[in-house]
């Protein structure tokens, strides 16, 4: 699952989730500032109409590597 950048101009990044690595802690969706992050059925999901600012502070807590930020590769 992804979530992209709405800046334009800049590199654009995408939050990246793996749900085959989450063992559904819920850290991350704690942790997120714009509570873009939800569980679901034990797996981290990215909520519908989210306000994620890719600011990777999931990924700095998430234990278990399921969610980072990276780039798009545009």
């Amino acid at each position: 699952m992804l979530c992209g950048n709405y800046e334009k101009g800049l590199m654009e990044k995408i939050l990246v989730l793996n749900p085959d690595w989450c063992k559904g802690c819920g850290i991350c969706a704690a942790f997120c500032p714009k509570d873009a992050l939800e569980m679901i059925q034990g797996k981290v999901s990215l909520k519908e109409n989210n306000q994620c600012i890719l600011c990777g502070l999931c990924e700095q807590r998430c234990p278990d590597y399921a969610i980072f930020v990276s780039d798009s590769g545009k």
